[in-house]
């Protein structure tokens, strides 16, 4: 069984950062689309940012120039470091891994931004 798990969330102050790590296994890592997603209490789960096999990034709107996603192939680690933190950034936020119509999805971490 595929599993991806999340750590590295917490409570910050606005502006603090964090980095969340998932760590993957029974997996080819190397093959999968990873990407992070995030679902506050009533709202929809959305997307945060992809990185794909070849390292390619896309990012939500809202955490451009805040957030970046990076893999370590070696490890089987992708990495979601978020700085300049903002109240509305608190969220779960879960590890996702994508190949073809394979997908799968981590427990999540929690991450509360607030004085």
């Amino acid at each position: 069984q595929v599993q991806l798990v999340e750590s590295g969330g917490g409570l910050v102050q606005p502006g603090g950062s964090l980095r969340l790590s998932c760590a993957a296994s029974r997996i080819i890592f190397s093959v999968h689309t990873m990407g992070w997603y995030r679902q506050a209490p009533g709202e929809q789960r959305e997307l945060v940012a992809t990185i794909t096999p070849s390292s390619s990034t896309n990012y939500a709107d809202f955490v451009k120039g805040r957030f970046t996603i990076s893999r370590d192939n070696a490890k089987k680690m992708v990495y979601l470091q978020m700085n300049s933190l903002k109240p509305e950034d608190s969220a779960l936020y879960y590890c996702n891994a994508r190949v073809v119509q394979y997908t799968y999805w981590g427990q999540g971490t929690q991450v509360t931004v607030s004085s």
